[in-house]
């Protein structure tokens, strides 16, 4: 398959009062066309802000996008104009955020907030675009589509609100969605309903697919790869499959133990990971994992290893990989 999009060596810090934070720190990324790539870690791994760095959204002050690629259609989405970037944001690029509410502006109605995508990206009329926010919320399944056009985001629940923002992210049929961890603040029930939802929506549309979360259950049910990250780091890229039957990074045996199984008993103890992932103001020479890791060994706490292959769908970064 054709590669989509690919991302080279991208490193993004933010510069505070307290020192410099390493957020992401040379991550590359080949995405194909028709992929769905799920994106797991801790909170601070790097998840959001990777991807916050592919649209250009980081906030500068104090956020720098340092060295890197984002390749894109053949351009690097790094040296384009902001002029550039806008068009390319929402058209062909779409991202869904965390919290609905707070990602929709509460002053203005969810019909004129969809149909605003599409008269800037699409030049059609406000009538047209009326109407394609109507079948857009429709697509989503909000009932009385053309009745809801004139509610602002608080008439609506927060699974209204996130299919809301499904919405506007699809109005312009963009080639690639970036999901955000789109279902964090929903219960379980709500949660499979977006998830069904984005997946039905995805092979209908036949996008590209990144979605970002902690929850290694959902990324079983909808991604065909997986990226593991850690203290700004990719530590492990394989199809899920692979991944879940035989992980060799030792982080990733860990989240995947610490999962709960249905044939655990009731008075079992889950695992857990022991102690915290390193501050980023001041990452470790070595391995960042290797101060939790069991199996660590002198070179790993002087020595980095990079993500290298183990096969040709699957890389891990790691000087004693575990499966292998």
């Amino acid at each position: 398959m054709t590669n989509l999009l690919e991302i080279r060596g991208l490193t993004t810090r933010f510069h505070t009062h307290q020192g410099v934070v390493h957020a992401v720190n040379g991550i590359s990324l080949s995405v194909a066309e028709g992929d769905v790539v799920g994106i797991v870690g801790e909170s601070g791994s790097g998840k959001s802000v990777s991807m916050l760095s592919v649209m250009r959204l980081i906030p500068n002050p104090p956020g720098r996008i340092e060295a890197g690629q984002v390749l894109y259609g053949g351009r690097d989405l790094l040296r384009l104009s902001e002029q550039e970037m806008e068009r390319v944001r929402g058209a062909a690029i779409a991202m869904i955020f965390q919290d609905p509410l707070t990602s929709l502006n509460p002053t203005l109605t969810v019909g004129f907030q969809i149909g605003e995508a599409l008269t800037l990206h699409q030049g059609i009329t406000a009538r047209q675009a009326r109407d394609r926010a109507a079948e857009l919320l429709a697509m989503v399944g909000i009932p009385r589509p053309r009745d809801r056009l004139g509610d602002y985001p608080h008439q609506f629940s927060g699974g209204m609100r996130q299919r809301v923002m499904i919405a506007m992210a699809l109005s312009c049929s963009p080639q690639l969605l970036i999901a955000d961890e789109p279902t964090t603040a929903l219960d379980v029930t709500i949660q499979a309903q977006i998830v069904d939802l984005v997946r039905r929506l995805r092979e209908q549309i036949g996008m590209t697919l990144i979605w970002i979360t902690h929850d290694l259950g959902m990324v079983a049910r909808l991604a065909y790869r997986v990226v593991v990250m850690y203290a700004g780091y990719m530590v492990e890229d394989a199809l899920v499959d692979d991944l879940f039957a035989a992980p060799h990074h030792p982080y990733t045996v860990g989240l995947l133990a610490s999962l709960p199984r249905l044939n655990l008993a009731s008075s079992a103890r889950l695992f857990s990971i022991p102690g915290q992932p390193p501050s980023l103001l001041g990452l470790p020479s070595g391995c960042p994992f290797a101060p939790r890791c069991d199996y660590r060994t002198d070179r790993c706490q002087a020595e980095n290893p990079t993500l290298a292959p183990v096969t040709e769908t699957w890389r891990v970064a790691c000087w004693h990989p575990r499966n292998t």
